[in-house]
């Protein structure tokens, strides 16, 4: 039975809704990996990010086609991942519409180019596993940040390239809507939140939504600023909207409720960075560091800072290798072994192979248990089922989404692969 907490989450982050912010604007929640957020104008719609599909796309704008006959007037993406900018075709419905987007503007998912030399094929594997690609609806639970049952149609098949590159904070009309264009690194480099000051209603993309922000996805990713994204956070929060429209989950309305999961996050963020930075400083190993991560007791128990999607233990991993690299100052760590060199050593240890495999079966902490499969694994030995079995267990505790997808997609594979042989 998946984690409850992550069943509750999914349950009231994820329910599939068009949910009105202030008249004449909405967001679509649950029809896709992200939300999308429409404005009304006098004679024209905006959109704010169109999702990661053309399948979801069409099935939110036949929602809001259900509220308004308004032909969409431009496209604003708060900023590039691909879950966020591959509807737009769809709102556009064939005709040429402004798109704008942050000077900053790059993609990692969508135009990757195969000559550059990058690990291509290992990032799409990690963000399979990631996603859970493959899995049934009923062992995905959700992606941590969006449904995890959803339309697949169309996947990246509807980007459009901005047509407006904006380089600093700006105002624009939405067609008799006053709004300003706000620079707010964070998750991106190049992410832009949108605030309609006069209605209160403001859009900050992914730099907030709710759950434990995701300082470093495990499909592979280069550092996050954390202080960056800290810092726009407070920017956000000084702002003193009434309404908060996120790129995942539901919208979070009063003045104070807004302030409050905008400043808790900042505050988390840099608890972080503060527990990292010391434990470095102190020599601790990076996963002492980890594992000794607590938030204060004052926002520990902030609902929207539970650990669905981001996880504390894997931004302290990241905070460490993204500002001193992967050297945690330990000599031993200059040198290495081979996999197989270290499992052979942790063979002769055990008392041999069998003893090993004795040990990794009997062990009753299933991450242990994981590391002693990897030790056998290298020595070729046929200790993929226990692993899978292994990572299956840890999948039904974790309620943290992407890590139990990863573990549930993983273990298909080492299944698969016994079975083909």
């Amino acid at each position: 039975m998946p984690n409850a907490d992550l069943l509750h989450h999914n349950e009231t982050q994820f329910r599939k809704s068009i949910v009105e912010l202030a008249p004449g604007m909405w967001t679509a929640v649950g029809y896709a990996a992200s939300t999308q957020h429409f404005v009304e104008g006098e004679t024209s719609l905006a959109v704010i990010d169109t999702s990661e599909s053309t399948g979801a796309a069409k099935n939110v704008l036949a929602e809001i086609r259900k509220r308004t006959d308004k032909p969409v007037g431009r496209i604003i993406y708060t900023h590039s991942h691909r879950d966020h900018i591959s509807g737009a075709s769809i709102f556009a419905e064939g005709r040429d519409v402004p798109v704008l987007a942050n000077a900053k503007f790059k993609s990692d998912l969508v135009g990757q180019d195969d000559s550059i030399i990058a690990p291509h094929k290992a990032l799409n594997r990690r963000t399979a596993a990631q996603f859970g690609i493959g899995l049934s609806p009923e062992e995905r639970v959700s992606l941590g940040c969006g449904p995890g049952d959803r339309p697949m149609e169309g996947l990246g098949a509807g980007f459009l390239p901005p047509t407006d590159l904006v380089d600093s904070n700006r105002e624009i009309d939405l067609d008799g809507v006053r709004a300003k264009l706000i620079m707010a690194p964070g998750e991106t480099a190049d992410h832009m939140a949108v605030w309609l000051e006069e209605a209160g209603v403001l859009f900050p993309g992914d730099n907030w939504y709710h759950a434990f922000p995701n300082l470093y996805a495990i499909r592979g990713t280069p550092y996050r600023d954390f202080a960056a994204w800290a810092d726009s956070l407070d920017l956000l929060a000084g702002l003193g909207a009434t309404v908060l429209a996120p790129g995942h989950t539901m919208p979070v309305f009063g003045k104070d409720r807004v302030r409050d999961v905008l400043s808790t996050t900042g505050a988390a963020i840099r608890h972080v960075m503060r527990h990292t930075a010391d434990g470095m400083d102190k020599g601790l190993s990076l996963d002492d560091i980890a594992a000794s991560l607590r938030l204060p007791e004052e926002i520990a128990q902030k609902p929207w800072l539970g650990e669905f999607y981001g996880k504390a233990s894997w931004s302290a991993r990241a905070f460490a290798t993204g500002t001193l690299g992967w050297y945690d100052g330990n000599p031993t760590h200059l040198g290495t072994l081979s996999s197989v060199e270290r499992a052979t050593q942790m063979a002769e240890l055990a008392g041999g192979v069998d003893a090993l495999t004795t040990a990794a079966r009997s062990a009753a902490n299933p991450q242990w248990r994981l590391e002693l499969c990897d030790h056998l694994i290298a020595l070729g030995e046929p200790a993929e089922t226990l692993k899978a079995e292994a990572m299956e267990q840890l999948a039904e505790g974790e309620v943290n989404a992407t890590a139990r997808n990863t573990y549930l997609w993983n273990a298909r594979q080492l299944r698969n692969a016994e079975a083909a042989k």
